[in-house]
């Protein structure tokens, strides 16, 4: 098979027609465990993968807390996230692989996503970018956390970073690590043990032993690679929560534990030194956005706070995949990254700036769709929280439904027909035609509580006419951080301020904004819609996206949903999808 030739899983385009692309005409060499200098004296590991031939090429860096000795596993986990190396390299591109501070060898402590590791980006750019394998061009690329690291080099403004690619980041930590209130626990937990579990290990440890090297010529087989194409990646999370099974030394990952699941609870100055969004208005750069439509608990809310952070930048593209658009290891979406990479780092025209800037798959519809703007048009219908249960155009007669939700540790007395369940859903009629959603969701609830706190979550789903339930979108809300920021909201996308606890006045019908994080979908003639609410997600059966789960407020409170709640879905005009 000729060198870069091999097949990649996943999307690898948006439909757009390309050319002048580069060829795959290089074969590989490495320069292993490279000593990058920061300012304050600190050494970050990389490992180098050139052309074998001479000259100087374009520099792709991938940065994150992952091993990079293990980038090239082929296995469908979590951190195989820094692309194909071969891919990149045949075409005439220097792959720099490289572990944030204090992971892999790396020296001083991980801080994530502090304002060190922010330095640390623009030290690692202006070096590669001095290096003799390199033309001074410098680009970045990787998904998830390699992304992120690409934002952050992009905010430092390093003079030799050229573009980036930052798909599946997430600008805002607080964002993905509490939503809106409510810890992340059952990813933080994992994650932050797999830091610890993997930071400990040692560079002979992924490079020697002989069951990762087994491991990696069976994964990379042409016959094994093909199935991990349809699996999805997200299933890593529960072999992440294996490692918690293993030993590991726990500082800093238990400190930073304590700092993401205890000690700040509310947006202050720890989750700020952490957000991007502000930094985003002096990013002039070119920048791709993207992400898939299922990665709603973790980087799909900051694709869309980036995209508007972005506004000013005449030079930003996005592209918002369907099923399995970003399965692992990531290859998907390469020869769009390509064409984006040898237009903005080898000034070749590509035909990737033609079009509208938007490209995004409808799920339930076919193909690619286009939009000059995000969100694209769309007109608002309200969906009344019926009192009997479904959810209407209309609300019916004036009513109220409860639901029972339990503090940590508690158990009922007793279990009958009259009990109060422990969510509540509301179903619509089937619908008569296709209705194509996209942009910010919003559910308006009136409620009351019988304790001072509560917990409010989201879903909305698409009911089949077989029975079947896909879990399109969720919105999360600890009832006491309610406050909305009117001066940054707007229809469809409350701006919540989380940064001030205020007590649930017992007993009393409160309004509450709960956003949904911005979705796409068509819902089928004949298909229902449905929204799923309770105060708790611990229970597995209780709907949750990604199976991503968060940590119970522990208070127990009898929750009533009034029939004046609202949902708003934005609705496409016809033609628009």
């Amino acid at each position: 098979m000729p060198i870069g030739a091999h097949r990649l899983n996943g999307p690898q385009d948006t439909g757009r027609e390309y050319r002048n692309l580069s060829e795959p005409t290089f074969g590989l060499a490495h320069l292993i465990n490279q000593r990058v200098p920061m300012r304050d004296g600190v050494q970050l590991m990389a490992d180098v993968h050139h052309p074998d031939a001479d000259g100087r090429y374009p520099a792709l860096i991938a940065a994150s807390p992952y091993p990079r000795q293990m980038q090239d596993l082929g296995a469908p986990a979590g951190f195989i996230e820094a692309g194909a190396t071969d891919f990149w390299v045949s075409r005439g591109y220097v792959h720099v692989i490289a572990n944030v501070r204090g992971t892999c060898g790396s020296g001083g402590t991980f801080g994530f996503m502090d304002a060190q590791e922010r330095r640390d980006m623009y030290d690692l750019v202006e070096w590669a970018a001095a290096q003799p394998w390199c033309d001074g061009n410098v680009g970045m690329i990787g998904i998830s956390y390699f992304a992120m690291t690409q934002l952050e080099a992009a905010v430092e403004r390093p003079p030799h970073l050229k573009a980036v690619f930052p798909v599946a980041a997430t600008a805002d930590l607080y964002d993905a690590a509490s939503h809106h209130g409510l810890a992340s626990s059952s990813f933080l937990t994992p994650f932050l043990s797999m830091m610890g579990l993997t930071s400990d290990r040692s560079d002979a440890f992924w490079r020697r032993n002989p069951a990762i090297a087994l491991a990696r010529r069976v994964l990379n087989t042409p016959r094994v690679h093909a199935r991990f194409a349809t699996m999805n990646g997200e299933s890593a999370v529960t072999m992440m929560r294996q490692l918690l099974k293993l030993p590991h030394n726990p500082h800093p990952w238990d400190d930073l534990w304590l700092d993401t699941m205890v000690k700040h609870p509310l947006r202050d100055a720890w989750w700020e030194e952490r957000n991007l969004l502000p930094l985003l208005a002096g990013v002039d750069i070119p920048v791709y956005l993207g992400c898939d439509w299922e990665n709603v608990p973790l980087h799909l809310p900051s694709t869309f706070t980036a995209w508007k952070a972005l506004a000013h930048n005449p030079n930003v593209r996005m592209a918002m995949l369907g099923g399995f658009g970003l399965t692992w290891p990531w290859e998907s979406l390469h020869t769009e990254a390509l064409a984006w990479y040898d237009l903005w780092l080898k000034g070749a025209d590509t035909g990737i700036m033609d079009g509208p800037p938007v490209r995004y798959v409808l799920p339930g519809a076919d193909g690619w769709h286009a939009s000059q703007t995000w969100p694209p048009p769309a007109t608002y219908r309200q969906w009344a929280l019926r009192a009997d249960g479904r959810l209407s155009d209309d609300e019916g007669e004036p009513g109220t439904r409860g639901y029972l939700t339990l503090g940590t540790g508690l158990n009922r007395a007793k279990s009958s027909p009259v009990d109060p369940p422990s969510m509540l859903s509301w179903t619509s009629e089937p619908l008569e035609d296709d209705l194509d959603v996209a942009g910010d969701i919003e559910l308006r609830l009136e409620a009351s509580a019988t304790a001072v706190d509560t917990a409010w979550i989201v879903t909305l789903q698409d009911v089949a006419p077989d029975g079947a339930v896909t879990d399109v979108t969720a919105g999360w809300l600890r009832a006491s951080l309610r406050a909305v920021d009117e001066a940054a909201s707007r229809t469809g996308a409350p701006a919540l301020r989380c940064d001030d606890a205020v007590a649930v006045p017992i007993g009393e019908m409160t309004a509450y904004r709960i956003p949904l994080v911005a979705n796409a979908r068509r819902f089928a003639a004949g298909h229902r819609l449905r929204v799923v609410l309770n105060s708790d997600d611990q229970d597995p059966a209780t709907p949750a996206i990604m199976n991503f789960r968060h940590a119970s407020v522990g208070t127990s409170s009898l929750n009533t949903i009034g029939s004046a709640s609202r949902l708003l879905l934005p609705v496409l005009a016809a033609g628009v999808s």
